[in-house]
């Protein structure tokens, strides 16, 4: 399977569980790896065959701009179906990276994996 990745997208939200994280908006890095069938993109040249990545990521934006979540558990389950709201996206790969929440760490993440149903 083909991949499409939007990478590093660096974005401020409150995010988390204690007082002190629900007062401020925070860093966190996002990293989506869309799977879809590129050969017919490949060929025509065509917005309408691939996946467009544009609206995914004004749709992230936007859900990542009004977000309050505790977790980012929570936040990536719903990037994932974001994603996977586009028929051509057969499984999509969400990592969330939140710089600084741990002491002495580059940052804590989540990564999770969703399939579209064959149902």
């Amino acid at each position: 399977m083909d991949k499409i990745f939007i990478r590093d997208l660096a974005l401020r939200c409150i995010i988390g569980i204690f007082p002190e994280e629900r007062r401020e908006k925070q860093d966190i890095v996002i990293n989506v790896e869309m799977h879809a069938d590129l050969r017919k993109a490949g060929r025509s040249d065509k917005l309408e065959d691939t996946v467009d990545y544009k609206s995914i990521k004004k749709a992230i934006l936007k859900l990542v701009d009004g977000s309050g979540f505790e977790l980012i558990e929570s936040l990536a389950e719903r990037m994932a179906d974001i994603a996977l709201a586009d028929e051509k996206v057969q499984q999509v790969i969400i990592t969330i990276d939140k710089p600084g929440a741990l002491r002495f760490a580059k940052a804590s993440a989540v990564e999770i994996t969703r399939t579209r149903s064959s149902s």
